[in-house]
């Protein structure tokens, strides 16, 4: 049963663990569609991870830093990198990070694209957006984050995840449907 203290510090108790989502939720319907993450006990995460003991709980919307920063990331970066491989399936994506004021995305493509494409690749942000689908994090492990990217011939991808200091699992983000 946990016990969440919110930042007002009232709190909310459960019968069962609670994702973010659900606390949300529970708050109001507003919130649940603005939440971007959680802060729990000072440590960000998923709205989808469980949480399973008392905790003092921070729910993110694009409003906080961290919640923009989110947003970035999971959001912008994400639909981005799809986007990009739907018009360019050749590319190779590397790494997409976000940084003080945005994020960026290296990918590198076999011809050069110029500055007059960018439109057409916001216009398929957009038609992406519009699909409205999931996007989920997920933790996988090492070896099979690498075979999956070995597979698809993202050669920066394994590249990165072999120079990471995770030693067990890494967080992958799945947009939509997937033919892995």
């Amino acid at each position: 049963m946990p016990n969440i203290t919110l930042p007002d510090g009232s709190q909310k108790q459960f019968d069962d663990n609670v994702t973010g989502f659900e606390l949300a939720e529970s708050i109001g319907p507003g919130l649940a569609k603005a939440a971007l993450a959680l802060e729990v006990n000072g440590e960000q995460q998923d709205l989808s991870v469980p949480i399973t003991a008392d905790a003092d709980v921070k729910i993110l919307t694009a409003k906080d830093e961290g919640g923009l920063d989110v947003m970035r990331h999971t959001l912008a970066a994400q639909v981005l990198a799809k986007a990009i491989k739907e018009l360019y399936p050749s590319a190779k994506l590397a790494i997409g990070p976000t940084i003080e004021h945005g994020f960026y995305y290296d990918v590198d493509f076999e011809e050069a694209i110029s500055s007059d494409e960018l439109e057409t690749i916001e216009a398929k942000m957009r038609e992406i957006l519009a699909r409205n689908e999931e996007i989920q994090r997920e933790d996988w492990s090492i070896e099979e984050a690498k075979a999956l990217f070995s597979k698809r011939g993202e050669n920066y991808k394994v590249d990165i995840i072999e120079r990471s200091d995770n030693s067990d699992t890494i967080s992958l983000y799945r947009h939509g449907k997937s033919d892995d």
